[in-house]
């Protein structure tokens, strides 16, 4: 029997914009493929402990894209979280994925602000 694979974001649960993104995500995931907590609530500080990630900044996202799994290092930040979250949506919000292409370090600056 094989176990389905379970993507996770973790987000920061006191950022409007992040809440925002889960909402439209939620809106967008007609399957419901992706779960998400944030990550101030127990299993989002437990995933950052046992990553050797900081439980005290959240200027992040984590994308898991395995919570069954939870190899240490299987996760992606940043942009490279969301746009992996985006390719687990439904058409047409898929295609924003394709964005990985541009190299993170010129995406995640805007990322930032």
């Amino acid at each position: 029997m094989t176990v389905p694979r379970a993507p996770v974001l973790l987000y920061d649960g006191e950022c409007s914009l992040c809440n925002g993104v889960v909402r439209f995500m939620l809106r967008h995931d007609a399957t419901g493929r992706i779960r998400f907590a944030p990550l101030q609530s127990g299993p989002g500080q437990g995933f950052l402990r046992t990553q050797g990630l900081p439980t005290d900044s959240f200027d992040s996202l984590v994308f898991v894209p395995d919570w069954g799994s939870q190899a240490r290092g299987a996760f992606l930040l940043r942009t490279s979280g969301a746009l992996a979250a985006f390719a687990e949506l439904d058409r047409p919000w898929r295609a924003v994925s394709w964005l990985r292409l541009v190299p993170a370090f010129l995406r995640d600056p805007i990322y930032k602000l």
